[in-house]
């Protein structure tokens, strides 16, 4: 995708369906070939549609408040981060840097531990789900190749975004395609409500087990606020968010009804990550599993290069705004973030060999994926409150007011019901990892003679503080599972 930037930045004119292609490129990542066995594990046909419903209309309430926001503030351009350090001060700005930087680590530990898996379906013994010795070593050398070639200066050219888009898109086509055209509707029917060997548990909590991953696909839905500065009308990127948002949304909903359609829930929950291959492999034999753990394998390769471009940029760019110490400031000749990129690639390692002691480290890394950014949306969408309130940047539009901030205060509900959904132990998890990342802050107040807290973010931080405590406690007891 840099490479389409890079030539749009000449041009400054990309079109709707160009607009719409990288809105789409940018929301559909690996999390996609695992719905299938994540919502069988937890509820049926009934219970998914509700959840989509819930989900889809909280983060595109999300995507309207970063479209709202990219409008009314263009002066901010340094990042999610930005704006809450706009609306709520320095050290909630640096927790949501952090969280969003956290967060982009775990996704790339979840992305080796998929790559892991899926290797795991063709040499079960040696790769198992993902987390053996052997998925740890391969993917402690992947992460390093990858780090090197990044200081070299290497960027994800157009033609690699090409290869990876089709290797994301065209398996996804194929395999909704095969399960319409052997779609069973008593199979449906008996699934529709979990099935006779559904467990006991009632459908709110059926929908709330499955919350977390939804969120995890849908991330990088605020990059489509990003393009508006590439596009040839500005009317189009409005239409390329809805577009994209109902096109990426429409796929994973057929991904995740579909195979309801070809298989017992109980045989949905079984399936090994990437489910979406043993849910097609029940269709049409083994090359479906082949097609799309190959698929996978492309997808999440060329993902991971650009998000490890993310994650040092996060860093970076949060050093550059004094939210960070100026050691991730810092570039190498060919004008790469190499501290950044040290420190990231330091820590999505040491994730990689803790999932050696995870009874189920896919789930896990996902899951986590997802809390660690929920920080990040639920400040941008207080922001969007804030700002509309203002009328800050309202003075040529003063009738989006109201419906900006009815927008936002629906994505703050839906990101506090995230948090709940979460539950407990992984909230007290993100405490645990936040409360020892204030030391970088700590660094980087001192670094500018800077009064450390605020009264208010003195709150904040002990808040934080009793959570990781908290969660230190739940861990030893065992109350937390890893």
């Amino acid at each position: 995708m840099t490479g389409d930037l890079m030539s749009a930045d000449k041009t400054q004119k990309l079109s709707l369906f160009s607009l719409t292609a990288m809105v789409v490129g940018s929301m559909v990542g690996a999390g996609i070939f695992n719905l299938p066995g994540r919502f069988g594990t937890a509820t049926g046909p009934f219970g998914a549609i509700i959840a989509w419903l819930i989900a889809g209309t909280g983060m595109y309430m999300l995507a309207r408040v970063f479209q709202a926001l990219a409008e009314k503030r263009p002066d901010i351009d340094s990042g999610v981060f930005a704006y809450a350090k706009a609306g709520f001060g320095d050290y909630m700005g640096f927790l949501s840097a952090f969280g969003y930087w956290l967060g982009s680590c775990l996704g790339n530990v979840f992305y080796w531990v998929l790559i892991g898996s899926t290797l795991g379906r063709f040499f079960p013994e040696l790769f198992g789900n993902g987390s053996t010795a052997a998925a740890i070593v391969v993917s402690l050398i992947g992460i390093w190749t990858f780090h090197f070639m990044i200081l070299r200066g290497v960027e994800q050219a157009t033609f690699i975004n090409m290869v990876v888009t089709v290797a994301k898109i065209v398996p996804l086509i194929v395999a909704i395609i095969a399960m319409v055209v052997a779609f069973n509707f008593q199979q449906f029917s008996e699934n529709f409500f979990g099935g006779l060997d559904m467990p006991e548990k009632s459908l709110i909590n059926q929908v709330r087990d499955t919350m977390l991953i939804t969120v995890f696909v849908f991330l990088g839905i605020e990059g489509a606020s990003v393009y508006s500065r590439y596009a040839k009308k500005r009317s189009d990127v409005g239409r390329a968010t809805i577009l994209g948002f109902v096109a990426v949304t429409g796929l994973m909903v057929a991904i995740t009804l579909l195979p309801y359609a070809n298989m017992p829930r109980a045989g949905i929950s079984g399936l090994q990550q990437p489910s979406l291959a043993g849910a097609l492999e029940a269709v049409v034999g083994h090359w479906g599993a082949v097609f799309i753990s190959l698929g996978v394998l492309i997808s999440v390769l060329g993902a991971y290069l650009a998000w490890s471009l993310i994650c040092a940029e996060v860093l970076f760019a949060a050093a550059k705004s004094e939210d960070m110490p100026r050691l991730f400031a810092v570039q190498n000749g060919n004008r790469v973030p190499a501290n950044a990129l040290w420190a990231t690639n330091l820590v999505v390692s040491l994730f990689v060999v803790s999932t050696y002691w995870s009874a189920d480290a896919f789930n896990l890394m996902l899951d986590m994926t997802s809390v660690t950014a929920l920080l990040p949306y639920l400040l941008v969408a207080g922001y969007g409150v804030l700002l509309a309130r203002s009328g800050e940047g309202y003075e040529d539009t003063p009738q989006e007011r109201t419906r900006d901030q009815i927008f936002a205060w629906i994505a703050i509900v839906y990101t506090m019901f995230m948090f709940v959904a979460a539950g407990l132990q992984f909230v007290a998890l993100v405490c645990v990892l936040f409360v020892p990342g204030t030391l970088l802050y700590v660094w980087a107040r001192r670094e500018q003679n800077k009064l450390l807290f605020a009264p208010v973010e003195w709150g904040v931080f002990a808040v934080a503080a009793a959570g990781c405590i908290a969660g230190v406690i739940m861990l030893a007891t065992g109350y937390i599972q890893l």
